[in-house]
């Protein structure tokens, strides 16, 4: 794993700003066997958290968690700073407006063209102006260079142009919290490159906070080492001299058995001593 410059430390007004997200002592069980155990963790606004760890781990329980979808058993889960542990349906669905999510294979309504996908969360929060809801697909279709598929069916798409309307659907409600899991799972290397772009676009341009499950290692390299270049229109270096720069610190997390086994920036698991973390950083 390429190791950047280490990063400047953050102002103190940075250090001292509501985490977007943040976990305290959450566990969760199911049939009475630990499924997350004591996980406590913060990811700063626009920051990014990418998990790690096998298959079963509890990664995208995690983020089952973070959406209220689950209950823990014990601990809080705050989003920028309200706990929503004890909240009500009703009052969770207001705190789920500010995130999006993009599932692994996109899980698009095949029935519907993607002009309705796409809309379909902007009529679910209430949005009822027709001529609002086209502009707004429009953008976001553009950002995710799909516009010219408005019309086409999911049937008719590939599975990157899949998970890039799946992304733009999860974003048309302006979200300051985006969640990804496995986003890049089963696709070739050039088009899982493209969905890295998005996620990092989004996160350097729009100051989006984010999570990201993943399995390739070469996702966490690239969200790590580069961000993106408005003037250029694409990727460039992190830490270069006059360039830009990551609106929050990338970091990791590797799950073990529902339990936190290692936490820290790229940097600190480069260096990290335990064995069974080495293969993260070969």
């Amino acid at each position: 794993m390429m190791v950047p410059p280490a990063e400047e430390p953050f102002s103190k007004r940075d250090q001292m700003s509501t985490p977007a997200i943040e976990m305290r002592h959450v566990s969760l069980a199911f049939d009475e066997k630990p499924v997350i155990d004591d996980v406590s963790f913060q990811v700063p606004p626009g920051g990014t958290l990418i998990l790690l760890g096998a298959t079963g781990s509890g990664k995208s329980l995690l983020l089952k968690l973070i959406l209220g979808l689950l209950k823990p058993d014990r601990g809080e889960i705050l989003i920028e700073g309200q706990d929503i542990v004890p909240l009500p349906e009703t009052a969770l669905n207001a705190i789920r407006k500010r995130m999006g999510i993009v599932f692994q294979e996109g899980a698009l309504f095949d029935s519907l063209p993607v002009y309705e996908n796409v809309s379909y969360r902007l009529r679910e929060d209430g949005e009822r102006d027709e001529a609002k809801i086209e502009a707004r697909v429009r953008e976001v279709l553009g950002f995710v260079e799909m516009e010219h598929a408005i019309d086409k069916m999911p049937a008719e798409l590939s599975g990157g142009m899949r998970r890039r309307v799946a992304i733009a659907r999860a974003i048309a409600s302006a979200p300051s919290i985006m969640l990804y899991d496995s986003p890049t799972a089963g696709l070739d290397p050039i088009t899982a490159q493209t969905i890295n772009v998005l996620i990092i676009k989004l996160r350097d341009l729009q100051g989006v906070t984010s999570v990201v499950v993943t399995h390739r290692l070469q996702d966490t390299v690239v969200l790590t080492n580069f961000v993106y270049s408005a003037e250029r229109k694409a990727l460039v270096p992190a830490f270069t001299d006059g360039g830009p720069r990551r609106r929050g610190p990338v970091l990791f997390q590797i799950m073990r058995e529902g339990r936190v086994a290692f936490q820290g920036t790229q940097e600190e698991l480069a260096r990290a001593a335990d064995p069974s973390l080495q293969r993260f950083v070969a």
